[in-house]
């Protein structure tokens, strides 16, 4: 195929040069009903490009194809055999997936790492979760991805599980085995799912981890939002090898995607792939060099450490990003928390994963000289602020084994059945009927179904209280927790 071709970006540019006009929605007519109080700020090409897929980019038919066109362009470049463009980002796409594997019913082995959406899959699907045990690292507090020698075990217990699903890379950059997990469940015809919503980039730069589809994983679910070029919510699933039914695949997607796919998400997948294709190795080369810079720069600041050799050492992770700057900044005598908040009052800069000791900046081939010196600035003023900054409030750290808690009933039952709230002190013991998410990474420390304990409750209030935020729960402070109704409650 010419990979120089963009067709979705080339059909929008035809349905300009056209001239189209849709008596269809969207009702704003590209821009012309639009407030201009909101056009002043949006700008009107937002508003232009808001157009029908079908009935508009292309005909009622969808004769032009341009979709499956922009999809086979895509599966090409990164070697799939298929892949599926998603507008409702790549949580729609792991439940997809979830559902096509598991047809709805029986088992499905997860990596406990995985994120909420996942967990969103397993509650709607009915599903029974079969939990593998994370590579956990007592002093770092960071959950790795799960080993092949987990796999294994958790494969020799459940046999008839339908498939498996670990999270590789995760938010903090870490990566699993993933050639090793495949070898093991094609050992026993079972698909895997890779959750590789950080790693779009991967398949374009020898340097970074290896792309999940040339480990030889199933089905890889990628957010182009996340490191590539794309919208929000764009997602792409990719599929290869003869264990998952490709019709089955896109219509559970098609069972739960919206019939209103926004065009400008689906071209800017298309013109990321093809930006890619031709530059993707030279982009990319310059990102590594500028986080190697960074990184160097970052680690050598007073209070401040770059996790790097201890995310890949014996028990941790097979391999990690780079571009994931991780920064520990305890030394300071700060929190996350704290650091985040400073940098965005004080510096508008923005960062996204924070815990109770780190921050996290994610490069990406947009960044530069000029753009990461905003942030070594801004990290220097973090530092020289810090003295005066409050003392955090100190937060409970579970062990790991407290993460582990038991699976007492299915999640569907537990969060669809009759609950009750109680008083977070009165919810030891009691089987959850919420989850319950530190938002960034998003990975849950609760899930329905599970008996809950006292030390997970301890590590979420005191965590509330220093400044995590728990956006899925009733009660964000967790002063109460929804728990299983005591009808229910065995």
């Amino acid at each position: 195929m010419d990979q120089n071709k963009a067709p979705l970006l080339e059909a929008l540019a035809d349905y300009h040069r056209l001239d189209r006009y849709g008596f269809t929605p969207p009702g704003h007519r590209q821009g012309r009903g639009a407030d201009p109080r909101t056009l002043e700020i949006m700008g009107s090409d937002p508003f232009r490009d808001d157009v029908l897929s079908t009935a508009g980019v292309d005909d009622r038919k969808s004769s032009g194809e341009f979709l499956s066109k922009a999809e086979e362009l895509m599966a090409e470049a990164v070697g799939a055999d298929k892949a599926f463009f998603s507008t409702c980002g790549s949580s729609l796409s792991v439940k997809a997936s979830i559902l096509a594997v598991t047809k709805g019913s029986g088992d499905l082995l997860i990596g406990r790492d995985a994120h909420k959406s996942v967990v969103a899959g397993i509650i709607l699907s009915g599903l029974q979760p079969r939990w593998i045990r994370p590579l956990w690292d007592r002093d770092l507090h960071i959950a790795h991805p799960p080993s092949p020698e987990e796999v294994e075990k958790m494969w020799q217990r459940y046999p008839d599980a339908a498939a498996a699903l670990i999270t590789s890379p995760t938010p903090y950059g870490t990566c699993a085995d993933i050639e090793k997990i495949a070898e093991i469940c094609h050992s026993r015809g079972k698909p895997l799912i890779i959750d590789e919503a950080w790693g779009a980039h991967l398949p374009f730069h020898d340097r970074l981890p290896t792309w999940a589809m040339d480990a030889g994983a199933d089905i890889c679910v990628v957010s182009v939002h996340k490191m590539g070029m794309g919208f929000e919510q764009g997602s792409i699933y990719h599929l290869q090898g003869n264990l998952v039914d490709p019709v089955r695949l896109s219509q559970c997607a098609d069972l739960l995607s919206t019939t209103s796919a926004n065009v400008m998400i689906y071209a800017a997948i298309d013109g990321w792939r093809r930006q890619m294709v031709q530059e993707g190795q030279s982009l990319l080369e310059k990102a590594l060099h500028l986080a190697d810079s960074v990184r160097t720069d970052i680690d050598a600041m007073d209070g401040l450490h770059v996790l790097g050799p201890e995310l890949i050492r014996a028990e941790a992770s097979h391999d990690f990003d780079p571009l994931h700057v991780l920064i520990d900044v305890a030394e300071l005598g700060i929190s996350g928390y704290q650091a985040i908040d400073w940098l965005r009052a004080n510096c508008r800069i923005d960062l996204g994963l924070n815990d109770h000791r780190r921050i996290e900046a994610t490069l990406s081939q947009s960044d530069d000289d000029q753009t990461t010196e905003r942030l070594l600035t801004g990290l220097q003023e973090l530092i020289e602020a810090a003295p005066e900054m409050p003392k955090p409030p100190k937060v409970q750290l579970p062990e790991p084994e407290d993460l582990e808690m038991e699976t007492v009933l299915l999640p569907r039952d537990a969060f669809f059945g009759p609950v009750e709230n109680v008083p977070a002190e009165e919810a030891v013991g009691r089987i959850a009927a919420e989850q319950i998410t530190p938002y960034p990474p998003g990975v849950p420390a609760i899930l329905p179904g599970e008996r809950i304990n006292a030390a997970v409750v301890d590590y979420l209030r005191t965590g509330a209280t220093a400044g995590m935020v728990l956006p899925d729960p009733a009660d964000p402070t967790v002063k109460t927790i929804r728990v299983v109704a005591h009808q229910r409650d065995q």
